[in-house]
């Protein structure tokens, strides 16, 4: 169904901050495999709107390493977060994670958050997370469409709300796949701070919508896209290492769609390449180099156009893939970030 005008505010509304006017947003961390874009953007967003306080949390402070590319480190344990903040956050924000356990200290610690009245968000796959900390059932929700089917038959009782980039029920956020965490970012600064604030950001990253409109029938995998995930991962001797240089200011937003798009082709893998073995993002993230200069040089090396929106990043980086490994691996990766790319197949 097409999204009224009333459904889109009645949406903004249920996101408002549930405590503090000016919020405390907690992005939740796995430290051993957390979705590289699902994590950066939000932080990346609302870090540069200014509207809230937004800080990284894992259980540890040994290092995220993100999936699939890039490594940053923590700003806060769990245990530090809840000792500077007895409350709780407003919101946090959840990524898809690498790991599927059914207890732990995330799980424990998102179930306290969630009774303190945060407002628990779940980027992409990191709906998984929610459900199996308790919070999908008997909710309307969304994730990934390749993670649909499944997130049903573990909660029979979650309504599945299709053609929606972002869910909203009672306290309980989700979005579909990895790039819906822009509009869903935007859609909260819209929350926290008005449209006006939402429109000027989306304008300076070069987002024309942030509404909850979304064509779930555009996404799953067909014979030829099935056929070109099988033939770039069986041709090891192809595959390439793209590095991209980084330096302190580097564009969180442009960073995390290049190298997650680069590292979704199943012919190469993104790396970063600087003069430090850590440098400091826009946004205040610090990140880890994986290589030198005098390293061994990769087999391809990218550069951003300081001129292109961050959000327009993606456009060019499924551009140069379609150049390098064609339209059919580039239409791959679109579809695996969930992402409708005018060139695909």
């Amino acid at each position: 169904m097409p999204v009224s005008v009333d459904e889109q505010r009645q949406t903004i509304r249920e996101l408002r901050p549930p405590k503090r006017s000016r919020p405390l947003v907690a992005i939740l961390a796995d430290n051993r495999g957390s979705e590289t874009t699902d994590l950066m953007v939000p932080y990346a967003v609302l870090s540069r709107a200014g509207i809230a306080d937004v800080i990284v949390v894992a259980p540890d402070r040994s290092p995220i390493i993100m999936m699939p590319a890039l490594s940053i480190e923590p700003q806060a344990t769990l245990d530090a977060f809840d000792q500077a903040h007895p409350g709780g956050a407003d919101y946090v924000v959840v990524p898809a994670f690498h790991h599927d356990e059914r207890d732990g200290p995330i799980l424990k610690w998102l179930q306290r958050q969630a009774a303190s009245h945060a407002t628990i968000v779940g980027i992409c796959e990191g709906a998984r997370v929610l459900g199996r900390a308790g919070l999908l059932d008997g909710r309307h929700a969304t994730t990934h469409w390749y993670a649909i089917r499944s997130l049903q038959r573990e909660h029979p009782s979650m309504q599945w709300v299709r053609d929606r980039r972002y869910v909203v029920d009672r306290g309980v956020v989700t979005t579909t796949g990895v790039t819906a965490s822009i509009p869903l970012s935007l859609a909260l600064v819209e929350a926290i701070a008005g449209p006006k604030a939402a429109s000027a950001l989306g304008d300076q990253l070069g987002v024309t919508s942030y509404d909850v409109s979304h064509q779930s029938e555009r996404f799953s995998l067909n014979s030829h896209l099935l056929f070109r995930l099988a033939a770039n991962g069986a041709a090891i001797w192809n595959h390439e290492t793209v590095g991209i240089p980084v330096a302190d200011g580097v564009d969180d937003i442009a960073l995390s769609l290049t190298a997650d798009a680069w590292s979704r082709t199943y012919r190469s893998q993104a790396i970063t390449i600087g003069d430090r073995s850590t440098i400091t993002t826009r946004s205040g993230l610090t990140m880890l180099v994986d290589r030198q200069p005098d390293s061994p040089a990769p087999d391809l090396s990218i550069a951003y156009d300081e001129q292109t929106p961050p959000a327009q990043s993606l456009h060019r980086a499924l551009s140069e893939i379609a150049s390098r490994y064609g339209e059919r691996t580039a239409a791959l990766v679109a579809l695996q970030l969930e992402f409708a790319w005018s060139n695909g197949i």
